[in-house]
């Protein structure tokens, strides 16, 4: 079964997100590993950005990637890497070289392309080699997707490229995402999900059969996984 803390509110659930990866985040440091950390966006993950603020954590010695970004410039308000550097890395002084955001003020085919360089760049990989990612955090829209990858994406069954640009229907916008066979090859994975309008996805994603193509989140749900899910009382009604 996949392990899922509740927690009464939005915000104590994305603390205990935060709290959980800062643990995952001081284990690899004290092995002398890479402190990597790929996080998500939308609104959900704004307490647990403000939680990293408040720590007096070695984040100079941490280095921050973006799960998937919308393609719209660093500085507009649907921009991940705006509100992640406002509530966050700024105020932590988290260093410009560990920020590793995705360029989307350029063509969403060649932001993805510099993304992936980027990747393949940091963690010195071989050429059909995929990162491992410390900890990936997730998150969860009410149709189940997860990351930018929406019911039906070809891109599902992805399991060799790292980045791609795609165009999401639903939101009628274009944006760049990681691709499953990094999310399963990452070492801990944290979902954070808030809100009554989850339900219905929280129900088919942790009770249902596995089917992703249907349920994106379920990338995260699989025996075996490693994913911890973090969830409000809201949103885990009825689990």
């Amino acid at each position: 079964m996949i392990e899922l803390r509740r927690s009464p509110d939005a915000v104590h659930a994305a603390q205990e997100c935060a709290r959980h990866i800062l643990i995952r985040l001081e284990d690899a440091l004290a092995a002398g590993a890479p402190a990597t950390l790929a996080i998500s966006g939308g609104s959900s993950p704004h307490p647990m950005f403000q939680y990293f603020a408040q720590q007096d954590f070695a984040w100079e010695k941490v280095h921050v990637f973006w799960v998937d970004e919308r393609a719209v410039p660093p500085g507009h308000e649907q921009s991940n890497f705006k509100w992640a550097w406002n509530l966050w890395l700024g105020p932590a002084r988290v260093p410009e070289s560990n920020v590793h955001r995705i360029l989307t003020e350029l063509p969403p085919e060649e932001a993805a392309r510099r993304y992936v360089e980027e990747i393949r760049r940091f963690f010195a990989l071989a050429p059909a080699e995929l990162p491992r990612f410390e900890v990936v955090h997730l998150g969860m829209g009410p149709d189940a997707h997860t990351a930018s990858l929406f019911p039906g994406s070809p891109f599902i069954e992805d399991r060799t490229h790292i980045a791609a640009a795609l165009y999401s229907d639903p939101m009628k916008q274009w944006r760049v995402t990681l691709l499953p066979g990094v999310f399963e090859a990452a070492r801990h994975t944290a979902v954070l999900v808030a809100g009554a309008d989850k339900v219905p996805a929280m129900q088919a994603v942790l009770r249902g059969p596995y089917d992703p193509a249907r349920y994106p989140a379920q990338l995260a749900a699989r025996e075996g996984s490693g994913a911890v899910w973090f969830a409000d009382e809201s949103a885990a009604a009825g689990l």
